[in-house]
């Protein structure tokens, strides 16, 4: 597997400002469902971005070719969503405490790097690509760090909400890191 460098703190917090204007786009969850597939798409893009390393701003959005991916996948992903629905819903008919262990384990090791893959890839296949995640086990200590990163990172756009900024920062890097982590160590 190729060696690459692995994202900075600092570069991932002035991502979103590097281009702010591009935070505007976060208006469009002002207008029902339409607005909300066309930034589904752009965070698409931007995760794919992230996989191919590119940390520099965040990218024009194309609200109608957005709208269109979104949508698409949104589409893709209800198999999935269907799947792990079905699963929280056996483990809560066996006990809450089972259905809180398995959502806090898939929420946390299986869930962002299948979302990754399948952003990446666009297939429906690729959110049950499991094979995917022995990576995640076998950097668990990296990718535990990843998640502590990406919290930090959450934890201070959330304080920037005061100023409204940090809520557009925080939506458009809320996968930076693991998107990092899927780039270097499964990609």
């Amino acid at each position: 597997m190729k060696k690459t460098v692995k994202l900075d703190f600092g570069t991932a917090f002035k991502y979103p400002f590097n281009r702010a204007k591009g935070m505007w786009n976060i208006l469009w969850v002002f207008l029902p469902i339409v607005g909300w597939f066309a930034l589904l798409g752009y965070g698409v893009r931007i995760v794919k971005e992230f996989s191919k390393g590119k940390f520099d701003e965040l990218p024009m959005m194309s609200f109608a070719s957005d709208l269109e991916l979104g949508f698409m996948m949104f589409l893709k992903s209800l198999p999935f969503m269907i799947a792990y629905g079905a699963i929280l819903f056996v483990t809560a008919l066996i006990s809450p405490w089972l259905r809180g262990i398995v959502q806090f384990f898939l929420g946390l090791f299986v869930v962002p790097m299948l979302t990754i893959n399948f952003f990446n890839k666009e297939t429906v296949s690729s959110y049950f690509e499991f094979e995917i995640l022995r990576s995640v086990f076998a950097n668990v200590g990296d990718y535990l760090l990843t998640v502590l990163k990406s919290i930090l990172l959450g934890v201070i756009f959330f304080v920037m909400w005061i100023i409204l900024v940090g809520i557009p920062a925080g939506a458009f890097t809320q996968n930076i890191f693991m998107t990092d982590f899927y780039r270097r160590k499964i990609k």
